[in-house]
């Protein structure tokens, strides 16, 4: 695929990765793309222009076992590669700004964590066979929702640095420079991005609705698709409510966790593996609870992660929570606690530091000391132990294919950062401050065909309303 370039673009972008493009053509000066005809007319998509949707070679399962995030990513190329030559058809520039863009930061990064969880339940309830290439087709899909949800969640937090590299906004912001007004590019490389996240969910919602199913299992799946974008972006808008309004609810804290990271980055994931594999409702269940419970100690080990980390480690800034105010239950921890010791040093270092994006480091290092003197880490630690542990238990109690089970395990214990298996037992689950994350009754209510996250909200909402 060769891309040609507007006379007004006037920077031009690095070349996406080799396999899925072909290599793109310049000028003597080497600096931009040589126009080429594609034969088709600016402006007009050809009907059925991506062609039929693409299978993947699922005949040996075990290549699949062994790297599935290399298969993943072959089909991820094919299907970018498809999505871009069609983009180009439409207009060059918006081709080259925006939908290579797109397929550069999918194929580039990440663990595709997402997309294992969905072949591994599979794998573990049974499936094969054409459940199989529909499992890497969803797990793609599920690899542009991620696109689309972190090019936008860059946006709104401001953050410039995304895998160790310029953001999206930040990277169309820099190509402008040169050309824009200092005043408007900021503003250009923000509404480049939304449009970006917004085509990278397009993508995916195209990539689901041509994946072949049969009619009991693409209603099952379609059901969690929509109730996991819903979820995302209701999440999503009470983390960043919270930060406007400074809240500091743990209940709060974890019911947007719950929504915007635990349901979309484990749960969800796991039930639709096990939708694919055709599970009956109690091992869907069983997912189902093991998932949230991961899922809310994935975004408590971010939230650490993300004032304790390294940059170097994360790819991004550290203290990016902090500088926003994002209402975290790590901060809340931290201010119940210094509140209720009366420990006026803590609350001054937490209201004057909390939502400054001027921060220093010496700032920030100063809220560090707070979060462990207080001993908000390490109760966050502790919850983080507690909820992986019971994520495993509500693993074992089912039935599964002893591989598959083993391959969950794994991925559950890393996406928790729990600490290796046969360290100290893990105890009983302590929550009595916030609602318990792994109701295995809100499982079987969405396996019955109940609401999805129904009971999840109305226990965070009675838990918010005895924290206040």
């Amino acid at each position: 695929m060769r891309l040609s370039k507007a006379k007004d673009h006037h920077a031009a972008v690095p070349p996406p990765p080799g396999p899925p493009h072909a290599s793109r053509q310049t000028s003597a000066a080497g600096a931009h793309p040589r126009p080429v005809d594609l034969g088709t007319s600016p402006g007009s998509l050809p009907e059925g222009a991506v062609g039929a949707p693409l299978l993947p070679d699922v005949s040996d399962l075990r290549a699949v076992d062994d790297d599935v995030p290399a298969a993943v990513g072959r089909l991820l190329g094919e299907l970018l590669a498809a999505r871009t030559a069609q983009a180009a058809t439409l207009d060059q520039v918006f081709a080259h700004d925006l939908a290579e863009r797109v397929a550069r930061f999918t194929l580039d990064g990440g663990k595709r964590t997402r997309s294992q969880f969905v072949w591994w339940a599979l794998r573990a309830c049974g499936g094969e066979g054409g459940a199989a290439a529909a499992a890497l087709r969803v797990g793609a899909a599920l690899e542009l929702i991620q696109t689309c949800a972190l090019v936008h969640d860059d946006v709104m937090d401001g953050s410039r640095l995304r895998r160790g590299r310029p953001a999206l906004h930040a990277d169309v912001e820099a190509q402008y420079a040169t050309v824009a007004p200092t005043a408007q590019d900021a503003r250009f490389g923000e509404a480049a991005a939304i449009l970006a996240g917004d085509l990278a969910l397009a993508w995916a919602d195209d990539v689901l609705a041509d994946t072949e199913l049969a009619p009991d299992t693409a209603r099952r799946v379609r059901g969690l698709w929509s109730a996991m974008r819903m979820e995302m972006v209701a999440g999503q808008y009470l983390d960043v409510q919270g930060q406007i309004t400074s809240s500091r609810s743990s209940a709060r804290a974890v019911r947007a966790a719950c929504l915007k990271s635990a349901l979309y980055s484990v749960e969800r994931p796991l039930a639709l593996g096990a939708a694919l594999a055709g599970a009956d409702a109690a091992t869907t269940a069983a997912l189902c609870s093991a998932g949230r419970c991961v899922g809310i100690a994935f975004q408590l080990r971010d939230d650490l992660n993300d004032v304790f980390g390294s940059a170097t480690r994360t790819g991004k800034p550290t203290g990016d929570d902090i500088r926003s105010g994002k209402p975290t239950y790590l901060v809340a921890v931290a201010q119940a606690r210094a509140e209720a010791a009366g420990d006026r040093g803590a609350l001054s270092v937490l209201r004057r530091s909390l939502g400054r994006a001027d921060l220093s480091e010496t700032g920030l290092a100063e809220v560090r000391g707070v979060l462990v003197a207080t001993g908000a880490r390490e109760t966050v630690e502790a919850r983080i132990e507690r909820l992986a542990g019971q994520g495993m238990r509500h693993l074992d109690s089912v039935t599964l294919r002893r591989d598959g089970r083993q391959r969950l395990r794994e991925l559950l214990r890393a996406a928790a950062g729990a600490p290796p298996a046969g360290r100290t037992p893990y105890g009983p689950s302590d929550l009595s401050d916030l609602s318990d994350p792994s109701d295995p009754s809100a499982g079987r209510a969405e396996a019955a065909g109940g609401a999805p996250g129904s009971l999840l909200l109305t226990a965070t909402a009675g838990a918010e309303g005895a924290t206040r």
